[in-house]
């Protein structure tokens, strides 16, 4: 395999170890500079320039995008994927990563644990915002800051007005999020590679301090993840689109809650915690994935019109529960069951005799019409309504002169 790390740190300790395990396994590897590229958008192909020549091909690439200079970096991995390179990360999957208030929206939408949130711009929402999210103490995140820079507890709602106030004077972002009171100092960073999590380390923070990240002085131990700690960070890399990533997550009262998603994870901290070869896992995966790499099936499948490939939910009440998949009708509308999502079990090929539950979730191919009508009506959102006052009414005076509670 042909291996090109895109990186600006070509000393940096993740750079230089994932160089060595492509050297040690045979392959041909090269670290470039992402700012030294040029896209090629003058020919018919799509193109790359590197150092003003044109680029050599290269079987894979693997990004390690700064958050400096993010729009350009995903510019020249989406160059590549338009190629026809492998990347494990997409250039959607590092943007939408990038992005912390992105990131929440996105996760939100598949029931994944999280820290409340809520994002506001004028001065007189946040008060409002705070309470929402469950009251002082609050965390405030920029959404550009990286390795702990810019996260801050803030005691109290006249400390945390200020603080926000001040940062979006300066035209900063910032997020208000619960602070989870449970694991103050600690959280867990998982390394996730593909459809595993190959390492897992603690992170606790010194002293008074409360983010724990490494660059803030916190120390390290491996940590052998539960089921759920696991599951929770597959998916959320997965969701992401990402297939290399480090999701750090706070051990919260009711289970794993998903903080960041990080796409070019540092691997200086978790392989010196846990003394495994992460690097080498790395470079396994992506010979493997440009060996035989994933298709992504809803695209190859809708190539017959009318045909494709949706995810159908068994909703609690709904005439599937209880029969078996070949009882429930799907096979006489041309629904085929390719997988079938139970918890955290994965049921490939499920057999005809099995029978359904509410909360499964089948991967289903067949007409997209078909599936279409088996869909539940979309719920209207819930309206939120705020008792008034009552005001009283002087029948002696006309309706636009009423008094009102002062």
């Amino acid at each position: 395999m042909k291996l090109a790390i895109l990186s600006r740190a070509p000393r940096s300790y993740s750079t230089q170890r994932l160089r060595t395990a492509a050297l040690d396994r045979g392959h041909q590897v090269k670290v470039l500079n992402t700012l030294r590229f040029g896209i090629d958008l003058s020919e018919d192909e799509p193109d790359l320039q590197f150092r003003g020549k044109p680029l050599s091909d290269y079987d894979a690439i693997l990004p390690r995008i700064g958050n400096s200079i993010t729009y350009f970096g995903t510019a020249v991995v989406r160059q590549f994927e338009q190629m026809d390179v492998y990347t494990p990360n997409t250039a959607n999957g590092i943007a939408n990563s990038r992005d912390k208030l992105r990131a929440i929206q996105i996760l939100s939408r598949h029931n994944i644990g999280m820290p409340a949130t809520t994002f506001v711009r004028d001065r007189a929402d946040v008060i409002p915002a705070i309470e929402r999210v469950g009251g002082a103490p609050v965390v405030i995140k920029l959404l550009e800051g990286t390795q702990g820079i810019g996260v801050i507890l803030a005691p109290d709602n006249k400390v945390a007005e200020a603080i926000i106030e001040t940062m979006q004077s300066t035209k900063q972002n910032v997020l208000i999020q619960a602070f989870v009171k449970e694991s103050k100092g600690r959280d867990i960073r998982a390394l996730v590679v593909g459809d595993r999590v190959v390492a897992a380390m603690r992170r606790v923070a010194q002293g008074d301090e409360f983010r724990s990240n490494v660059h803030r002085g916190g120390s390290v131990e491996p940590v052998e993840l539960d089921p759920e700690y696991e599951q929770t960070a597959v998916r959320s890399a997965q969701i992401m689109g990402l297939r290399v990533a480090g999701v750090d997550m706070l051990e919260g009262k009711d289970g794993p809650m998903v903080m960041e998603v990080n796409s070019s994870p540092g691997l200086e901290g978790i392989e010196t915690a846990t003394k495994l070869d992460v690097a080498g896992a790395i470079i396994d995966y992506i010979d493997n994935q440009v060996a035989f790499p994933d298709i992504d099936v809803r695209q190859r499948l809708t190539v017959s019109t009318g045909y494709g490939v949706a995810e159908l939910v068994v909703h609690e009440g709904a005439d599937l529960v209880g029969k078996t998949i070949g009882d429930s009708g799907l096979g006489d509308r041309d629904i085929t069951v390719l997988t079938l999502h139970r918890g955290h079990t994965v049921i490939p090929n499920p057999r005809r005799a099995r029978e359904l539950e509410a909360g499964d979730r089948l991967l289903c191919f067949g007409k997209l019409e078909e599936m279409r009508s088996m869909i539940p009506e979309r719920r209207k959102r819930r309206q939120r309504v705020k008792k008034l006052p009552k005001v009283p009414i002087h029948d002696e005076r006309p309706d636009d002169t009423l008094d009102t509670p002062s």
